[in-house]
């Protein structure tokens, strides 16, 4: 079962349905990128790069294949030597130290770095005769931009997508989705909100009868580890580099994330291995799985799923945090409205500039913001520290959900009293609570919390389950993406799309 999920050996499996799959492409004039051109995207032909220049962002054209890194600017149609990152004053955050966050909803198509998750998993496919395009269907089961990633990645390449997510996922998801897929029918809305993963895998099973129907498990498929470790943590080490050159005392302290499916905190991995950075793991306060072995609901769209993904590379991980949705759906409100960066601006000084980028935070990326502070805290980090996360996506997907937030917490309206109260609760007012300093005993104990997901439900093997606690694994997995780019060279040459660059 693992060796599905995994990198596995990266050979050709079926080379009929590859010599399908590139007569496909090569008639819809489909070109792959590398994972080490997503990382460096200094590496892509210029002849690509000037195609680019007539290609919107979010149009469905294959040569947006190339635009899925960190390194698109503001229009997200050119592209930057440094990915386009915000760095938290003290007057924002409360903390000397320096919360860098890189902004997310510079990707194409979604304005989420999902999409980036999603090329991972479904390319190796494509170029190991794994999927076949002309026959297969690509089902991406989600609480949200997951799904999006994968419609939009799908599309790209000439494949059917198909979204499974909760049905209380918000209003803007499923606007987006509308506009996306090629049939109704390829949305399929399970029970419940956020944290109800059960459901989607549930409905999963039951799609996997039809051999048609390829599962592209964002918590499983290492794919989505592996492109994070490479493209997000060279992104990450970019802007912390640059930032060094121009401060040389500064230091890299953590790298904080949130885990939905845990495939961003696979950038935290690269991050140690360079820096010696920690590794911290965020999830809901009202789903504390991690933290105190916990579950519940909670509206911190994106993360915190009541189990412990496969993908999540537990006995690598330095810290859990936890965050309550109190806190992100009330900052929603504040970073959202006139009155709350009015506040910002007037009464608490920040600077402007930093105002005007709050637009790029979605409800995880102030979670993950949050838990960069309190780690900030924890070690009393000073200003020649950095403690650097992510934006995994602007508030765009996110409107209603502040409607809704409104209604509950400021029925009589949103004024200059409910963003003080609003700033002094959640900015000001971060303690240290709900924080874990991870022992070998403790990782262990979040380790084994994953057998009941995956081994008891999902039928991994018990020695495939255990594996993933020896570090020497994760390399292997990592060390897949070499041979990934030789075969998407050698699918590349197959199609003769844009030959000779």
């Amino acid at each position: 079962m693992l060796q599905e999920r995994s990198a596995g050996d990266g050979g050709i499996v079926d080379e009929q349905v590859l010599e399908r799959t590139a007569a496909r492409f090569r008639e819809a004039g489909i070109r792959l990128p590398t994972f080490a051109q997503l990382a460096d995207p200094s590496s892509v032909p210029a002849a690509v790069t000037a195609r680019l220049a007539d290609v919107g962002p979010d149009d469905a054209d294959p040569l947006n294949l190339f635009r899925v890194h960190w390194f698109n600017d503001a229009s997200r149609s050119g592209r930057v030597a440094v990915p386009e990152h915000v760095v938290l004053p003290k007057e924002l955050t409360g903390v000397d130290a320096r919360i860098v966050v890189a902004l997310g909803d510079r990707f194409p198509m979604i304005g989420a770095h999902k999409v980036l998750a999603a090329y991972g998993c479904l390319a190796p496919r494509l170029v190991t005769g794994r999927f076949d395009p002309t026959r297969d269907r690509a089902v991406w089961p989600s609480t949200g931009n997951y799904c999006r990633g994968g419609v939009a990645i799908s599309r790209l390449m000439g494949c059917r997508g198909v979204a499974v997510l909760p049905e209380g996922m918000s209003r803007e998801r499923f606007d987006w989705l509308e506009r996306w897929v090629a049939e109704p029918e390829d949305i399929i809305r399970t029970p419940g909100v956020e944290s109800n993963v059960k459901e989607i895998y549930d409905r999963c099973h039951e799609l996997a009868e039809v051999p048609e129907n390829h599962i592209l498990n964002q918590f499983s498929e290492f794919g989505n580890h592996v492109v994070h470790y490479l493209a997000t943590g060279a992104a990450l080490d970019a802007v912390f580099t640059a930032m060094q050159r121009e401060e040389r005392s500064l230091r890299l302290r953590a790298f904080v994330s949130a885990t939905g499916s845990a495939g961003t905190i696979g950038a935290g991995d690269y991050l140690k291995e360079r820096h010696g950075s920690l590794v911290v793991a965020v999830e809901a306060l009202e789903c504390p799985t991690m933290l105190y072995n916990g579950f519940g609901e909670h509206n911190i769209q994106g993360i915190g799923d009541k189990h412990i993904p496969l993908i999540h590379n537990v006995m690598n991980t330095d810290i859990v945090a936890a965050v309550s949705d109190r806190a992100t759906d009330r900052l929603n409100i504040l970073f959202g409205t006139d009155v709350g960066r009015e506040h910002l601006l007037r009464r608490r000084g920040v600077d402007a500039e930093v105002v005007a980028e709050l637009p790029s935070f979605g409800l995880s990326s102030i979670c993950n913001v949050l838990a960069a502070i309190k780690v900030a805290k924890l070690f009393d980090l000073g200003p020649d520290d950095a403690v650097a996360t992510v934006a995994t996506d602007g508030a765009a997907m996110y409107h209603s959900e502040r409607d809704l937030a409104l209604e509950r917490f400021f029925p009589g309206g949103f004024d200059e009293a409910g963003a003080a109260e609003v700033f002094g609760e959640h900015l000001l007012g971060v303690t240290t609570d709900h924080m874990r300093e991870l022992t070998h005993e403790e990782r262990t104990r979040i380790f084994d919390l994953g057998y009941y997901t995956w081994v008891e439900q999902q039928g991994v093997s018990i020695e495939d389950f255990e594996v993933r606690s020896d570090q020497s694994f994760w390399q292997a997995q990592r060390a897949q993406a070499r041979v990934w780019d030789e075969l998407i060279d050698e699918f590349n040459a197959r199609t003769r799309v844009l030959e000779g660059l």
